[in-house]
């Protein structure tokens, strides 16, 4: 049986080649071909951004999607942008990042018992994906959770957090959203898929320049997926059979 390296792998070559919305589509390509003055020396990986982390991650975190100049150009959910910036130092400081920085793809950064991937996976007109192209997405994150089984979901943001209910009423998980309310240190215990789901305000730069969150705000939330990950393993441990 294939290993999750190799499972992700497989899926992450299915995601670049994806071309199902045709909006999202145009939108990328004519932001790679055009670019940014600031990195006019770039070559735009202007595709559809996988997921990225640790293969056996006990811990998925869920963004937005990719940004125009960062993921977008970079082909790394997350790298190359302020919101990626704010995101890893956070990581870093919880143990679940092997550096604080997130510049490139060959930039050394390395993922510890954690895996980031996005409701959408290509940059979306002004950071808003359409219905129906989160929908279309949705298969790709059912798989990684498919291949990972984490024991915790975190969601940047609340989109990200209405994308994982989505899924599970997708999947037939009758679950009211309404006793599941978004909020910054939210959590919510999905009883039949044994995950539970924490959340947080999305890290933008209006977010974390106005004082909205901070890295303090994010290492609580932080702090708390780890106990509950440590709480998670020995439980399992001590269900083992001896």
């Amino acid at each position: 049986m294939a290993d999750n390296e190799e499972l992700l792998r497989v899926l992450d070559e299915q995601i670049v080649a994806c071309r199902r919305c045709p909006r999202l589509v145009a939108y990328r390509e004519k932001v790679a071909h055009e670019k940014r003055r600031a990195f006019r020396d770039w070559a735009y990986w202007g595709k559809p951004v996988p997921g990225f982390g640790d293969p056996h991650a006990r811990l998925l975190i869920l963004g937005l999607a990719p940004a125009a100049h960062g993921g977008n150009r970079t082909g790394r959910v997350f790298t190359g942008d302020r919101s990626g910036d704010f995101l890893f130092r956070a990581l870093y400081k919880a143990g679940f990042a092997n550096q604080p920085t997130s510049v490139n793809r060959e930039d050394g950064l390395r993922l510890q018992g954690a895996y980031v991937a996005a409701a959408a996976r290509c940059a979306p007109p002004d950071n808003q994906p359409l219905p129906i192209e989160l929908q279309n997405c949705r298969s790709y994150l059912e798989r990684e959770l498919d291949i990972l089984r984490p024991a915790a979901v975190l969601a940047l943001g609340k989109i990200a957090w209405d994308a994982y209910f989505s899924l599970l009423k997708a999947g037939g998980t009758a679950i009211s959203r309404a006793a599941h309310r978004f909020g910054h240190g939210a959590e919510a215990d999905i009883a039949t898929t044994g995950i539970r789901l924490f959340g947080v305000y999305h890290p933008s730069q209006q977010n974390t320049q106005t004082g909205r969150v901070t890295l303090a705000m994010y290492g609580k939330v932080l702090n708390r997926i780890g106990i509950f990950l440590n709480n998670a393993d020995r439980s399992t441990l001590a269900k083992s059979p001896k």
